[in-house]
């Protein structure tokens, strides 16, 4: 398998994955919904990196704009509702 060690989406990566589980954790202590929507928007968006670095974001393009798309209308909903 090919890895694809670039910093940034490296970095992406790990930030994604700390709003996911700090957007998790306020959603279990205060059953807020915006944090629930952010924290599976971040999900989405470190899948969409890790798709990156193990190269895979090459052949399934289509999948990546999807994901990175559904991530965004999630947020954009969460902060209209």
């Amino acid at each position: 398998m090919i890895c694809l060690w670039d910093p940034v989406n490296l970095i992406n990566t790990a930030l994604c994955i700390i709003v996911l589980v700090l957007g998790l954790s306020v959603y279990k202590k205060k059953k807020n919904d915006l944090a629930k929507a952010v924290a599976i928007a971040f999900g989405l968006f470190a899948l969409s990196h890790i798709m990156n670095l193990l190269a895979w974001a090459g052949a399934l393009i289509g999948l990546q704009i999807i994901i990175r798309v559904l991530a965004y209308l999630i947020v954009i909903f969460a902060l209209l509702k």
